[in-house]
């Protein structure tokens, strides 16, 4: 399919994705969601994994093994230590997304997800049988390679084995996983947490072996990207995947889906949009690599690493150990339930940059609250109204950011780069982490700085800027198919004006002709 015939089938397939909504997409690409629930669910392990090594920081059985006694204050994790192992497996988790940006080139979605699962079940005995805090350490570091080939994986299938009405759906899904992951987490600590031996911490790092072997015989069936076997070449194999991912019955035409990425995938080679990390940062992909970056690492600019599953802050300010893991318990609720009204609520009748903005200031304002409160601190109560006020600023977080820091990163991109996009994009966020996680533990240890509330100053001024920055930077990407996309970068529009930007003149033309427009736009 060549020339006139193949723009009018990829013209055939862009009207049919604009026209698809929400519950016909569901009917006909029912195999599709599955496969795409699938992969996201390796995600689980990283998100059990977060909380897991941060709230042991106050679990009395872990302290005891691998802290120091401190008289008047009794077993803590010092705060180079608590630095360390906060920030181990989101040090490998970077290494393990960038590598996975070659992998999945050269190997395709398969093979290397699978790959990830098999060499995570082994890493996990070092976690496991860890003697030491040092030996701990490269446990969690090692552990972290293959979570961040999931975490950049599943919303780069997602994006590209489903239609545009469901994209943002199944991207943001990923972050349901990292919730329910969470979730389980925080239930076995709190179940667990007046355990007196060393089960009380060897069976949470345990259970992180179900996963692998549920998951391992089941993705080894799962169809491969059919973009990722466009840009190979290997078109007959990329039908076949479509026709895996299409139900029959729901008349529509493979070759017409088909046609579109090829035609998407040939306009992105005439605008020379390459394949390597390079390229990335050449032309209009700079612009899409910065919004990517920008919009996953403000999930930790946003304040999460003091504010989300906060066990810690809520033992500082003077609740007991019960309280506090019954609140992390009803944090992760919180967060859960904030996905599901974003679901439904919010992400079908407003778009990405609406509900990322108006969430940023929401939470700058609940942290900035906290951070007020803490100069009253002598006043019974006030402590648990911090401590509530982190429940809001959780559901807030998973209302807006905590969604579209995964799902817009795997929309930015051009299709030829998304999983390069994503990766770089996901590393923004492990090296912002990276110092959060640095800095946390000096703001809230009463053996270092001891900011406790007032910590919400900080973070909610890193809020407030990024709010900033997402006004005049963040696209709306609402309702835009790839292909419209990498014109609208390349015209380069304004990202207040992505949502009411005309594109109908490049509608059913050759991709030369779109990229000579596109080129002369420059000029002008």
């Amino acid at each position: 399919m060549q020339g006139s015939q193949l723009n009018h089938a990829a013209l055939e397939g862009t009207i049919l994705e604009h026209e698809l909504s929400p519950l016909e997409a569901i009917k006909a690409y029912p195999t599709a969601i599955f496969w795409a629930l699938m992969v996201s669910m390796c995600v689980i392990m990283e998100g059990y994994d977060t909380i897991l090594i941060g709230n042991f920081y106050a679990y009395p059985q872990f302290a005891k093994k691998y802290g120091t006694f401190f008289p008047g204050v009794g077993y803590q994790l010092t705060a180079p230590w608590q630095a360390g192992l906060g920030n181990a497996s989101g040090i490998g988790a970077f290494f393990g997304a960038l590598l996975n940006g070659f992998l999945v080139t050269k190997f395709g979605v398969k093979r290397v997800i699978v790959g990830a699962l098999i060499f995570l079940s082994t890493a996990l005995f070092i976690v496991f049988f860890a003697p030491n805090i040092q030996v701990l350490l490269v446990g969690q570091l090692i552990c972290g390679l293959p979570w961040g080939v999931f975490a950049t994986i599943a919303p780069a299938y997602a994006s590209e084995v489903l239609p545009l009405s469901l994209r943002v759906y199944l991207t943001s899904y990923t972050n349901m996983c990292f919730i329910i992951g969470q979730l389980i987490a925080a239930g076995v600590l709190a179940g667990l947490v007046n355990v007196e031996s060393q089960w009380a911490f060897k069976i949470p790092f345990a259970i992180q072996w179900v996963w692998p072997a549920f998951l391992i015989p089941l993705l080894c069936f799962a169809p491969e990207s059919p973009w990722h076997l466009v840009r190979v070449g290997r078109l007959e194999d990329a039908e076949r995947s479509l026709k895996r991912l299409v139900r029959k019955s729901s008349g529509i035409e493979t070759k017409t889906i088909l046609a579109s990425i090829v035609h998407t995938n040939e306009l992105e080679q005439e605008l020379e949009t390459g394949t390597s990390y390079k390229d990335c940062f050449k032309g209009p992909e700079r612009r899409r690599t910065e919004i990517a970056c920008m919009a996953f690492a403000g999930q930790i600019l946003s304040g999460s690493s003091f504010a989300y599953n906060s066990t810690y802050f809520f033992q500082q300010v003077g609740l007991n150990t019960d309280t506090t893991y019954k609140l992390n318990v009803g944090g992760t609720g919180m967060a859960l339930f904030g996905t599901l009204v974003s679901w439904f609520l919010l992400m079908p009748y407003l778009g990405r940059r609406t509900i990322y903005l108006w969430g940023m200031f929401s939470m700058a304002c609940t942290l900035y609250v906290i951070g007020i409160l803490n100069t009253k601190t002598s006043i019974s109560g006030v402590g648990m109204s911090q401590a509530v006020l982190t429940l809001v600023w959780t559901f807030v977080f998973q209302l807006s950011v905590g969604q579209l820091g995964w799902a817009l990163p795997a929309e930015m991109g051009s299709t030829r780069l998304r999983q390069k996009t994503i990766c770089l994009a996901r590393n923004s966020y492990y090296i912002v982490s990276v110092i959060s996680n640095v800095l946390q533990p000096y703001f809230m240890n009463p053996t270092e700085w001891n900011l406790r509330g007032y910590t919400g100053f900080i973070w909610g001024s890193t809020a407030f800027l990024t709010f900033a920055w997402a006004y005049f930077r963040l696209p709306e990407s609402r309702g835009r198919t790839f292909e419209e996309m990498d014109i609208l970068f390349a015209e380069k529009v304004s990202a207040r004006k992505f949502k009411t930007h005309q594109l109908d003149s490049y509608q059913g033309r050759d991709v030369e002709d779109v990229a000579r427009k596109l080129s002369v736009a420059h000029v002008e």
